[in-house]
C-alpha cells in the first residue's frame, strides 16, 4: 500500500486559485499514488467535508488517501490513514484508534527520529524538507533544507518506504530517489501547476527513470 512514486499533499492557498478538488481530480487523472488532506488553514468541519469528496475520488481511483495530522478526521472520512508530525499524537496511539490495516506516515528530519518512528509501528516517513520550501514556517534551521544526503542517511536506517517532500519538483526529484527515497510528495508542484495532469504524469516519470537507472 505505500509503493508510491508520486504523493500529492493538498494546500489550496498554494495553488494559485484552483480548488484543491479540481487539483486533486487532475492528479488522480496523472496517475498519483497517494493522496493526502492537509489545508492546515480550513477549520475541522470544512476539511470533514473535503475530505468525504476527497475519499469517494481516490477510492473509485485504487489511490490510497490519508489525512494530515488529525486522526478524528481520519477516522471520520473514512481514510486509509494519517501522516503525522512531532506535534500530533505518538504513532502507537494512532494505531490503537486506527487499527492494524491503517496507513500511517511519521514526518522525520533526522535519524534517531525516523527509527523511532519505524519501531513504533510507522509504515512510511515523509523526509525533509528536503529543499527549501513556503509550505512550512515553523520548522528550524536545521529541519530547512536537509538535502538528498540526509535522506540517504534516513533511508538507509530504516526498512519502511521513505518520501522524500519539501520544495521537491521535476527538476530537482531525480537526486532525491538517487539518495535512497521511494518516491516523492509535493503541494505546489502539483497544485499551482498550469497542467495539474501533465505535471503529475512528469513527475512520476521522472520517477519512475530515476529508479530504473
Amino acid at each position: 500500500m505505500t509503493d508510491w512514486d508520486t504523493y500529492f499533499v493538498t494546500q489550496e492557498s498554494r495553488s494559485e486559485g484552483r480548488p484543491t478538488l479540481e487539483a486533486v481530480e487532475a492528479a488522480v487523472a496523472g496517475g498519483v499514488d497517494a493522496v493526502q488532506l492537509r489545508e492546515k488553514d480550513r477549520s475541522a468541519r470544512e476539511r470533514y467535508h473535503l475530505g468525504r469528496k476527497l475519499r469517494k475520488i481516490t477510492r473509485d481511483a485504487d489511490v490510497t488517501f490519508v489525512v494530515n495530522d488529525r486522526v478524528d478526521l481520519a477516522r471520520a472520512v473514512d481514510a486509509d490513514g494519517v501522516h503525522l508530525g512531532d506535534d500530533d499524537l505518538p504513532v502507537a496511539v494512532a494505531r490503537e484508534q486506527l487499527g492494524t490495516d491503517a496507513v500511517i506516515g511519521r514526518s522525520v528530519s533526522f535519524v534517531d527520529d525516523a527509527r523511532r518512528a519505524q519501531k513504533a509501528g510507522a509504515d512510511y516517513l515523509g523526509v525533509g524538507a528536503v529543499y527549501a520550501t513556503g509550505s512550512k514556517d515553523d520548522i528550524d534551521d536545521e529541519e530547512h533544507e536537509i538535502g538528498p544526503d540526509r535522506v540517504n542517511d534516513i533511508a538507509d536506517a530504516v526498512d519502511i518506504p521513505a518520501v522524500g517532500i519539501g520544495g521537491v519538483t521535476a527538476d530537482n526529484a531525480a537526486p532525491v530517489v538517487e539518495a535512497g527515497a521511494d518516491g516523492v510528495a509535493v503541494i505546489t508542484e502539483i497544485a499551482a501547476a498550469d497542467d495539474p495532469e501533465a505535471a503529475t504524469r512528469r513527475l512520476g516519470e521522472v520517477v519512475e527513470r530515476t529508479r530504473g537507472n
